[in-house]
């Protein structure tokens, strides 16, 4: 039976207690990760969000009421134990210290205890590195969150969400939130909508993010603002990506680039070397968006490791092997990875790699093993003279055991080929360190990208990102030329966040409409607040969001995002705990002036 907590006040959480604390009394309480009885004398591991502290239960010390309910103790009890603090001791034979816990130098011998809450067998245990499905650990997530790996995510994560309010407020920035019940607009991902009850066929939609709000913001004259957003984007899931998610969202004024830049490259510093102990190099290196392309196939380039793209186009222009011929004539490129090392690779896992590229978009996958004595086994060598092929491995760099490997098509292609066939060569050689932080600057993004799907141009950030000024004049002639005032900050492969400096001139924000196809009418009605704003004085401004999530997966070295959320969604965007989404009340939907029907065959 539960007891109450009356009279008791805990007074240290299990590893608060240490040496300093040898000889006096404490009270600790927690769950019982493990319990042993030796017979006359038990053992208890005590658990709680800070680590484990052993508590020692003999009747000579605590009487035989509390001795009796301690041997009845199982798995995940809620106790509470007030005893006194104790060293380990061992003998000259024996070390009895844990070096394996915090509070392995000491242990409490217990007075009293209460039991606050039994609880049943848990489905599975709650340990460390947890071997069990995620599917059933995410059915009982409260307890999962009992782990203590997931609990160091999410103090981690805290962490962080402090660290980078105390910082930004010492900058001079402003926490001010932004509504999460807004307008729907057209560009980007779709809108979770949200049906109004006093508005009937009216909707409000869940923001992307808080962008119209903090440029309103810097109209409004508060210079410098920052929210933990929460936002909602109705997209396809992965290991980095959640239908909900927090933002480190900023907006400045009177800046260009460089200003936001450096800012954020001295939070960066500020969160690893107070969280992790980890130098991040400042200034941060900065690469443009066509350099990370011709150099690593990906505009968030892995620095850890090399493996750069080459452009061989040139050195096999002259050879009769068709795919490369094909792929030039039609304006398209040959480019190649060198696998250092990988040239004795078995047949069977280079077919299984060409069929990984297949993935992106290849029709095949051309390569050259060079042998330990120098000679080659290639795919196409019957295709190219001696003299092409010494001078193809030459411009690879190859070297005797090296793996070359080439995709020939256009360069968007052919940049996802091996931009991602680079990364999984990566992963198969053991090459990505998660304790290796190699942060990158990626600027100069194009500023629209042709959607074959919409027949038109469409922005590559959102509409209201300022172009290079040196490029504006091409935005009638070759619009997907200019480029954009836009950057991202990557780390290992990961975009951690990316903004831009914003269009504050009405001239060039009407124009970047009239591009992407919006009639002067279709403006208005979209963004016509932000506009009318735009009238009354506008200052020049920027600004950048991170993913919050995503910063404290990778400084938590974990593998996905949904390690570092207390309540994820799986990849079905559904909640398997709360069973989230789930079927309503007729009568709340008949208020909304909504009817739900199935789809038929015909729908």
């Amino acid at each position: 039976m539960a007891e109450s907590m009356q009279g008791l006040k805990r007074s240290h959480r299990c590893t608060e207690v240490g040496a300093s604390q040898i000889g006096t009394n404490v009270t600790v309480m927690g769950w019982v990760q493990k319990s042993r009885n030796k017979g006359g004398i038990i053992f208890v591991d005590l658990r709680d969000r800070s680590g484990i502290l052993q508590i020692i239960f003999e009747e000579s010390d605590c009487g035989a009421e509390s001795f009796a309910k301690a041997e009845k103790l199982r798995s995940e009890f809620v106790i509470a134990v007030t005893g006194r603090v104790e060293a380990r001791s061992g003998n000259e034979n024996k070390d009895v210290v844990n070096k394996n816990l915090a509070t392995g130098a000491i242990e409490v011998r217990a007075e009293s205890l209460r039991i606050l809450s039994e609880s049943e067998t848990p489905p599975f245990p709650i340990e460390e590195n947890s071997k069990t499905k995620e599917e059933l650990r995410l059915k009982y997530r409260y307890l999962d969150l009992r782990r203590p790996d997931i609990q160091r995510n999410l103090i981690l994560r805290s962490n962080i969400a402090i660290l980078t309010r105390q910082f930004l407020a010492e900058e001079g920035f402003l926490e001010i939130e932004t509504p999460t019940m807004i307008k729907s607009t057209p560009e980007g991902a779709r809108d979770y909508l949200v049906p109004s009850r006093v508005h009937p066929g009216s909707f409000y939609a869940l923001p992307q993010s808080p962008q119209i709000f903090k440029q309103l913001l810097m109209c409004s004259g508060y210079d410098r603002y920052f929210q933990l957003a929460r936002c909602y984007r109705d997209e396809d899931l992965r290991a980095d990506r959640q239908p909900e998610f927090t933002q480190i969202d900023m907006e400045l004024s009177f800046v260009d680039v460089d200003d936001v830049l450096d800012v954020n490259e001295r939070l960066m510093h500020k969160l690893f070397k107070e969280l992790l102990g980890v130098e991040i190099p400042q200034p941060i290196p900065r690469m443009t968006w066509r350099e990370a392309m011709d150099r690593y196939g990906s505009d968030k380039p892995d620095l850890r490791f090399g493996m750069e793209l080459k452009d061989v186009s040139d050195v096999v222009r002259d050879c009769e092997f068709v795919v490369f011929l094909g792929a030039l004539e039609a304006g398209g490129t040959v480019r190649g990875i060198n696998a250092e090392g990988q040239g004795a690779m078995p047949r069977k896992k280079i077919d299984a790699l060409v069929e990984f590229a297949k993935g992106f978009g290849a029709k095949g996958l051309a390569y050259v093993a060079i042998q330990p004595d120098g000679s080659l086994k290639s795919s196409f060598a019957k295709f190219m003279t001696e003299a092409q092929m010494d001078a193809l491995v030459t411009a690879m760099g190859g070297r005797p055991g090296d793996l070359l490997l080439f995709a020939a098509d256009k360069n968007k292609v052919v940049w996802d080929v091996l931009g991602n066939l680079r990364l999984e060569l990566a992963r198969q050689m053991d090459l990505l360190k998660k304790d290796d932080f190699k942060f990158l600057w990626v600027t100069e993004f194009p500023l629209l990208e042709y959607s074959e799907e919409q027949g038109r141009f469409v922005a590559t950030h959102h509409p209201f990102t300022m172009p290079m000024e040196e490029d504006w004049h091409l935005i009638d002639s070759d619009p997907g030329a200019v480029r954009a005032k836009a950057y991202d900050i990557v780390l290992n492969g990961t975009e951690l966040g990316g903004g831009s400096v914003r269009i504050h001139q009405n001239d060039i924000q009407n124009k970047m409409f009239e591009v992407l196809g919006f009639t002067p009418e279709q403006a208005q009605e979209q963004f016509g607040f932000l506009l009318t704003a735009f009238k009354y004085g506008v200052p020049p401004h920027a600004g950048l969001a991170y993913g919050l999530d995503r910063v404290a997966m990778l400084m938590g070295g974990c593998d996905s995002i949904r390690e570092v959320i207390a309540f994820p969604k799986v990849k079905d965007a559904s909640c398997l705990m709360c069973e989230a989404p789930s079927p309503v009340d007729i009568k709340q939907l008949e208020e909304l002036g909504i009817e739900v029907s199935e789809a038929g065959e015909d729908a």
